[in-house]
């Protein structure tokens, strides 16, 4: 008799690390592979970062900390608000997660109950939908395109068929790298309170843009959740850090599931991380050399047949229409891995209606993969 799987395992792929995995089987034939797949900075963490974590095995037993982390930490991240953004938020509404991704785990659970629906834009994040599916909790995708900025709207909102408990946005966003001005998500803060709709804010591309800075979510509305990471801007992503600010009706719920589910995030990543905060100028460094990287695709991948792009107005993104080339983005991208050793990702990860127009090109790496891909994509295209 066979024995009962789970159906919550039964998720569409994360498609993006398919791409990586037959991208590294190239580089093991010894074959050369541009990585312009995966959505991580090609620096590493700070360098007083290193230093705190190397200070911390030696002197620091590495123990747990608090479910929603290291008061240290947390006190650091309410201040990071008030350098910022001029705002005075309270510590204690701060939770330390496990990435991002346990900020989106432990989020979705302490808002929403199986059968709730939750809005989110298409194309958007893959692992939204799919931890809400996972939670039994319906993922309502609001279909966003050009004329929209791959962004929602109240209009959208009230477009979407029957009730919604949730709203997730990302600004700035990913695939597209778009953001929300301030009036647009002012608009989308009201029409949340209007109709009773727990907004989630991802902000864990923020300190990554290239010109006005994003708004966050925190400077509209005490009702939201934010989740931010260190994986980003930080350059932080193998040491799964992230954190969350979220209403005080939340702060009890999210501190129990955090206790059940993780204990409390990477202690040697939090000790780590409060050092982060003090690198701003060697993390800058890091965004205008992404900044470099953006103007040379911009600029180069018109001439070479991709003349359909998302603005990018932050994180390290260029969303390409291709629906003149395609209708199979997936076997686009597995063609042009073949031909040109340049690796993307395919939309389907982002949107499985239309994805299969477009495709994602991350410009997160050095300098001279991007000018070495526009050179091999004139030659192919």
């Amino acid at each position: 008799m066979a024995l009962k799987v789970s159906s919550r395992g039964a998720l569409p792929p994360f498609i993006v690390m398919d791409v990586l995995r037959a991208a590294n089987q190239r580089a093991a034939r010894g074959e050369n592979v541009l990585h312009l797949e995966v959505g991580q900075p090609g620096t590493s963490a700070p360098r007083a970062v290193l230093d705190a974590a190397r200070a911390a095995l030696e002197g620091d037993r590495i123990g747990y900390t608090d479910a929603a982390g290291l008061p240290s930490l947390r006190a650091r991240i309410a201040r990071h608000y008030g350098d910022t953004l001029g705002l005075d938020i309270d510590p204690a509404r701060i939770a330390v997660t496990t990435g991002s991704s346990g900020g989106f785990l432990l989020s979705f659970l302490a808002c929403f109950d199986p059968g709730d629906r939750v809005a989110l834009a298409a194309p958007g994040y893959p692992a939204y939908r799919n931890i809400l599916t996972a939670l039994g909790v319906e993922p309502v995708l609001l279909e966003t395109g050009m004329a929209q900025r791959f962004q929602p709207s109240a209009a959208l909102l009230d477009a979407a068929a029957g009730p919604l408990d949730g709203l997730i946005v990302a600004s700035p966003s990913n695939p597209a790298g778009t953001m929300l001005d301030r009036r647009a998500f002012s608009d989308l803060v009201a029409a949340c309170r209007e109709r009773g709709i727990r907004l989630i804010s991802d902000e864990i591309y923020h300190g990554i843009t290239y010109g006005e800075r994003a708004v966050s979510a925190l400077e509209l509305t005490g009702d939201a959740v934010v989740i931010n990471s260190f994986s980003k801007y930080f350059s932080m992503t193998g040491w799964r850090l992230g954190w969350m600010v979220v209403p005080e009706d939340l702060t009890r719920p999210l501190e129990c599931l955090a206790q059940n589910l993780f204990i409390s995030a990477p202690t040697l990543s939090q000790v780590a991380g409060e050092a982060a905060f003090d690198c701003r100028e060697e993390l800058d460094s890091y965004v205008t050399a992404y900044g470099r990287n953006r103007a040379l695709l911009l600029a180069a991948l018109p001439q070479v047949g991709f003349d359909r792009l998302a603005p990018a107005d932050g994180a390290f993104y260029i969303y390409a229409d291709i629906s003149q080339r395609t209708n199979d983005s997936e076997a686009f991208c597995q063609r042009m891995l073949a031909e040109t050793g340049i690796a993307a990702t395919p939309g389907t990860d982002f949107d499985p209606g239309r994805g299969s127009h477009f495709i994602r090109f991350s410009f997160a790496g050095p300098e001279t993969d991007i000018v070495q891909a526009i050179d091999r994509l004139r030659g192919w295209t």
